[in-house]
């Protein structure tokens, strides 16, 4: 979209954006979810979370933007917000070349703001990557290891999910050389029982701190005898300012399977 006017109110409901839009332009926020932690000491109206969000609080915070996203929001609330008069724009994000275009998106065609330095270092991290082929281990830094290998990546337990087909998350790993096992599945979030996770041929857990809170003493001890990598789930999962730093702090949470 394209604003004849700049925006001067915005209220996002998704994390990722909300941090993207608090890092290029401070103060133009007014509203965020209490899921929106970053960056931290972010001080807006608290609205609710991103899949009840208080319509009513939205619309009286006369926004003149929305930040949305398919997949973290609901359509009944993105209705009801239009329904109030409110411009709503929704973001899809399912690959990192589309997480690029949709915050350039955001950012510049819908908040009328210049294209911030930040995106540019990200998209130069990811492109500037190895090829998981010729990716090795330097003596003088950790960088991305040709893996090879097969994942299974929980998000959730009780009951135990996964990353299945079409997932940001899971197009980010692939760049890191990392197969999500679950790729293929007809579903993009599959439930499944935690002895079909341990039977289905991984050779690698990847366990996400968020949106299941995964650590060393949570997770790790359902899959006995399986290396397993303890990753951010910000830089897994978001898209924003983190995708500067997620090539390298994913690849040594990688690299430290164990």
């Amino acid at each position: 979209m394209k604003s004849r006017t700049p925006p001067r109110r915005v209220v996002s409901l998704v994390p990722s954006l909300t941090e993207a839009v608090a890092r290029t332009a401070p103060g133009l926020l007014v509203g965020a979810t209490d899921w929106c932690s970053e960056p931290a000491g972010l001080d807006v109206v608290r609205i609710g979370g991103t899949k009840n969000p208080d319509t009513a609080r939205i619309a009286a915070l006369a926004p003149d933007l929305v930040l949305a996203n398919e997949e973290e929001n609901r359509e009944p609330d993105l209705a009801a917000l239009r329904a109030a008069g409110l411009t709503v724009l929704v973001t899809e994000v399912r690959t990192l070349p589309q997480a690029f275009t949709e915050l350039a998106r955001v950012l510049v065609d819908g908040c009328g703001l210049a294209r911030p330095a930040w995106l540019d270092a990200a998209e130069a991290a990811w492109r500037e990557l190895p090829a998981p082929a010729a990716i090795g281990v330097s003596p003088a830094r950790t960088e991305l290891r040709a893996w090879g290998r097969t994942a299974v990546v929980p998000i959730w337990r009780r009951p135990w999910m996964v990353l299945g087909r079409d997932t940001f998350a899971g197009d980010l790993l692939a760049r890191l050389g990392v197969r999500n096992l679950h790729a293929e599945h007809a579903e993009r979030y599959p439930r499944v029982p935690l002895d079909a996770l341990r039977s289905g041929g991984a050779d690698l857990v990847v366990l996400p701190d968020e949106p299941y809170r995964f650590s060393a003493g949570d997770g790790p001890e359902a899959f006995p005898g399986l290396p397993a990598a303890l990753v951010s789930g910000r830089h897994l999962t978001w898209y924003g300012p983190s995708l500067v730093d997620a090539p390298a702090v994913l690849a040594e949470a990688l690299a430290g399977a164990r």
